[in-house]
């Protein structure tokens, strides 16, 4: 089976998202300060003569499923991406997508297998997407298409990389401002910042759903106001290179997705923190919108042998949990065509 060539393309996932929950539909206005890091979710297309297989087939590598688009298999996330796009003629296209993180990690994944997806196969046309498009492109997928929840801080995360400081001026229109402190904080950050899954992916979707009946007021209401302010704050600690006051800015958020809805940082999160804060860590936020499950990031003490001493404490007491080994990723979206063997 003749291989005409092959596109490659990676996207990284998010942490530490300041300010969550306002870059949403019913809170209209909003600020977000996240961080992109690795792993994230890589994407192969292997371009091949039309009529050597079928025009489409699909590997979701991490479920170890191989379809054909359109066979109804419950991957509409990947099957959207593909149909969102301009595809070229009397080609078959044979796509695989992996992602390290676990699902249900509130990361920002479906938005990264979105932006991966979309960002390679845009390269098999001509013309070229910008990051920005590409997100735009990808959050469209995931509201319109796919009729899902969905803020807009996760798609730029995974096209820009990056520290990121997004203003939404009426949603879904944003801003983007990239955050560039020195690399001596970036390194600081990385050392410390420690993502934790506990054990199962989050599964939320009722407690959201009262969030969003509690925030009608949208711009009016104080947490979410408080949360914008929150973003803003994380942001102009990144810019002072102040990492003990973004710290506060975490545990700021922590304390107010709390008053969202107390079910939005869940009884294993709660004791997972209690545990880091004995062991003098300065930040905690669990990540994307929260709930029972997930993950949760935590801003340890400066102190490596302290750190180790928590992370080890915590595994124990809680054998589900485990550690996500993350790098800060400071490219965003990387897709180009793969050098021949």
């Amino acid at each position: 089976m003749a291989v005409q060539k092959i596109i490659r393309s990676y996207a990284p996932v998010r942490i530490c998202d300041l300010g969550g929950w306002t870059d949403t539909w019913f809170a209209e206005k909003g600020a977000v300060t996240n961080i992109a890091v690795d792993p994230g979710v890589e994407c192969i297309i292997r371009v091949h003569d039309e009529g050597d297989q079928e025009p489409i087939t699909i590997f979701a590598e991490n479920f170890g499923e191989k379809f054909v688009l359109g066979e109804g298999k419950g991957y509409s996330m990947i099957e959207a991406a593909v149909g969102s796009m301009p595809l070229p003629a009397e080609v078959a296209l044979e796509i695989s997508v992996f992602s390290e993180i676990p699902p249900g990690a509130s990361m920002g994944t479906s938005a990264a297998v979105l932006v991966a997806l979309i960002g390679a196969l845009d390269l098999l046309t001509p013309g070229q997407m910008s990051p920005f498009e590409i997100a735009r492109k990808a959050h469209d997928v995931e509201v319109t298409t796919l009729q899902r929840q969905s803020g807009v801080q996760d798609q730029i995360a995974s096209s820009f990389g990056g520290l990121n400081f997004i203003e939404v001026i009426g949603y879904p229109v944003s801003n983007v401002s990239p955050v560039r402190p020195s690399d001596r904080l970036l390194w600081e950050l990385e050392s410390r910042l420690v993502t934790f899954f506990l054990g199962r992916g989050h599964d939320s979707s009722q407690t959201h759903e009262q969030v969003i009946r509690a925030c009608e007021q949208g711009t009016q209401d104080a947490r979410l106001q408080r949360l914008r302010e929150i973003a803003d704050e994380g942001k102009n600690a990144l810019y002072a290179e102040d990492i003990t006051a973004f710290g506060r800015a975490m545990n700021a958020n922590l304390s107010t997705q709390r008053e969202l809805h107390p079910d939005l940082v869940g009884q294993t999160a709660s004791e997972l923190i209690e545990i880091a804060t004995e062991f003098e860590a300065i930040g905690a936020k669990v990540n994307g919108a929260g709930g029972d499950g997930g993950t949760v990031t935590i801003l340890s003490t400066a102190d490596p042998v302290i750190q180790r001493q928590m992370v080890a404490t915590i595994l124990t007491q809680n054998p589900e949990v485990r550690v996500l080994p993350t790098r800060l990723n400071q490219t965003g979206l990387r897709r180009w065509v793969a050098v021949a063997q």
